[in-house]
């Protein structure tokens, strides 16, 4: 019998192939895409959303103020949101449970009298296990405690004194994915260019609420208020208000409130944490951070006082190094140049190119170019003749002048203000390049403090903003565990409380991961400048470190001196008296000088007390003397007692700083 064939049903007939659908086109926009992808932007989960918000919102406030060389006052404000509440705010009327076996916290009567027999034995062990003295492990939290749809919802407010937005461009600032004032080639705290958009659409994501700003530039006498949200497909500002009000108090600056989904409990440490960083590497600043809740003791204040009003210059906006450059950035420069001709082209748009440099380059490509030909006439081949002698061809390494470090002082009185080290160390290297962009490596390490636990604590900046996750796989953890030898330099890695800061700025830091939370050690320029800081930190560690035992060595020697005073004084008094007696009997004659004491002995002039005190005076003339040898070593190298810090000044006044690593001197006019 043959088999059916494939095609045929039992009645004989064949099945008509369904047609495919044919492929639709599909574009997403630049909103969209961050929406579907947030892990990109630091939003994986509500608490590091609620993280990142913050850490967004600090950024930018401190970016706006530094613009305007004004000292940064930032307040950020966490105000918890209990799901009452936010029902009301979107308008959501509170409804009493009808179909419980619906929800995930459902449980029968039979398996409710399960789970609390289970209970009931946990805490019998436990009792048991707390009488024995034995450590007692907290009991799990049961499924049914908490339903799986449960979310905490968050009010964050960040203030600052900053420069503010123009009325005009506020909606798009942040209800615009992908636009903003930081592009460019400079040093930039921003990773992405998002900012607050993020928070907006994982608000828009997570509560549906809208965010609010309130902004207002030096001199206006008016007040922006916008509230917006954003219209993640479109990638265009979607405006519920915008307005002007009264300034009456002449503020300027901005606030942005945002209420999105996170988790305080999960990440309460992390934020804190970040602040802590952020007061160190900005100790010019002043941060006042609050976290709000119903119940009063989950409330928390912690004030960052501002120690100094020494702040690092603005960075600057630098061109392109020719050996930096792909062939799209080329055509890009070309479509953008206001320059006529190829010399002007490479003149004006690239560093390090100047008239001779520039018609060398021209005379190398090739006939088909000339110094006069029309930069806009470039054909692609010719784009690409340009792109590869820039790969080949040897330029001067960019200069630094475009960074802005925190600089050693700032770096020393941030650890100082935060740490309360024992002693401290700081180094800041000179600008290097890498890949065509230049970069400065700073470095502090301290020993002992407070808060500080034994062995290793790394704290990572890059661009001045503190490195929180993945430390394992950064450049900065890798060295300073495995390349670094601390025995060498007198430090017990073990044992000694040891900070290791490091902050590397540059106009592209070469972050690794979707993330950007650590840079990797695989650019050899980064990882030895990195090493190179961090040792010369040890260095002026040891050489304290040695002077330190030293002076110790020196009071135990003084220690164990003065602890046999006594028995001397006693043991050469009695060999006095003896020797006096002989000196009487005339059974000895001594000379005249000698003869002169034994007389004293003899009249009780000369007593055990008087040895006594003597010999005291003596260890201490010798102890003195020691100890002013000692500091006439040292001399100014010598770290004061005391920390010392920089007043910031009520009054406006002219004045030249002169900054040394250790301390700035302030000259007025």
């Amino acid at each position: 019998m043959e088999s059916e064939s494939p095609t045929e049903t039992k009645k004989g007939k064949s099945k008509t192939p369904k047609k495919e659908k044919e492929s639709i086109l599909k574009q997403k926009s630049p909103a969209e895409f961050f929406a579907e992808n947030k892990n990109i932007a630091g939003f994986d989960n509500p608490g590091k959303c609620l993280y990142t918000t913050v850490r967004e919102l600090v950024e930018n406030a401190l970016d706006s103020a530094e613009a305007i060389s004004e000292l940064p006052v930032i307040e950020i404000t966490i105000e918890e949101i209990v799901k009452s509440k936010f029902n009301s705010m979107i308008g959501l009327v509170d409804r009493e449970r009808v179909d419980e076996e619906l929800y995930d916290d459902y449980e029968t009567a039979k398996a409710r009298e399960k789970r609390l027999e289970k209970e009931a034995r946990a805490q019998e062990i436990q009792a048991k296990n707390a009488a024995l003295g034995k450590k007692v492990k907290e009991h799990a939290v049961s499924k049914s405690s908490k339903g799986r749809g449960e979310a905490s919802f968050y009010r964050v407010t960040c203030r600052d004194n900053g420069r503010g937005m123009p009325h005009d461009d506020i909606p798009n600032m942040f209800g615009r994915v992908l636009s903003g004032t930081k592009y460019g080639l400079k040093q930039t705290r921003g990773k992405f260019g998002l900012g607050a958009k993020m928070a907006l659409i994982w608000s828009k994501m997570s509560t549906g609420l809208p965010i609010e700003i309130s902004s207002s530039m030096r001199g206006q006498n008016y007040l922006s208020f916008c509230r917006l949200d954003i219209d993640i497909h479109r990638n265009i500002p979607h405006i519920h208000l915008h307005e002007k009000r009264d300034n009456k108090d002449k503020w300027h600056g901005a606030e942005i409130q945002v209420v999105i989904e996170g988790n305080w409990t999960t990440y309460r440490s992390k934020i804190l944490h970040y602040m802590r960083q952020m007061a160190v590497i900005t100790p010019y600043a002043q941060f006042l951070f609050k976290f709000v809740s119903d119940a009063p003791d989950k409330n928390v204040t912690i004030k960052f006082a501002r120690r100094t009003d020494v702040m690092p210059p603005v960075p600057v906006e630098t061109k392109h190094h020719p050996s930096s450059v792909d062939i799209l950035l080329i055509k890009r420069l070309i479509a953008e140049t206001s320059k006529q001709n190829l010399m002007q082209f490479l003149q004006h748009e690239f560093v390090n190119i100047g008239k001779p440099l520039a018609e060398r380059l021209i005379g190398e490509m090739g006939p088909e170019f000339s110094p006069k030909m029309a930069v806009k006439s470039l054909t692609d081949q010719q784009i690409v003749r340009i792109h590869q002698l820039f790969r080949q061809a040897k330029f001067d390494d960019p200069s630094g002048d475009c960074l802005s470090p925190a600089g050693e002082y700032n770096l020393r009185l941030g650890i100082i203000k935060e740490l309360h080290p024992d002693m401290v160390a700081t180094y800041s290297g000179s600008a290097q390049v890498f890949e065509g962009h230049p970069f400065i490596v700073e470095a502090g390490v301290s020993v002992g403090g407070k808060d500080v636990k034994q062995g290793l604590n790394i704290f990572r900046f890059a661009n001045r903003i503190p490195l929180l996750f993945e430390q394992g796989g950064d450049v900065v953890t890798r060295t300073a565990l495995k390349r670094i030898s601390w025995n060498n330099y007198k430090i017990n890695q073990t044992q000694d409380k040891i900070g290791v800061f490091v902050s590397i700025v540059s106009t592209k830091i070469p972050f690794k991961g979707t993330g950007k939370e650590y840079i990797g050690d695989d650019i050899s320029e980064i990882a030895s400048a990195v090493k190179s800081a961090i040792q010369q930190c040890c260095i002026q560690l040891k050489s304290k470190i040695v002077k330190k035992m030293q002076a110790r060595e020196q009071q135990e020697r003084k220690r164990n001196l003065s602890k046999y005073i006594p028995d001397a004084s006693n043991a050469v008094y009695n060999v006095l008296q003896e020797m006096a007696k002989s000196h009487a009997s005339k059974k000895k004659r001594y000379e005249e000088g000698d003869a002169d004491i034994l007389q004293k002995v003899s009249d009780h002039l000369i007593t055990k007390e008087t040895l006594y005190e003597k010999l005291t005076q003596h260890v201490e003339k010798v102890d003195y003397e020691m100890a002013l040898e000692y500091a006439t070593q040292t001399g100014v190298r010598e770290e004061p007692r005391e920390d010392i810090y920089l007043q910031s000044l009520d009054g406006k006044g002219n004045f030249f700083d002169f900054h040394s690593p250790i301390f700035v001197f302030r000259l007025f006019l």
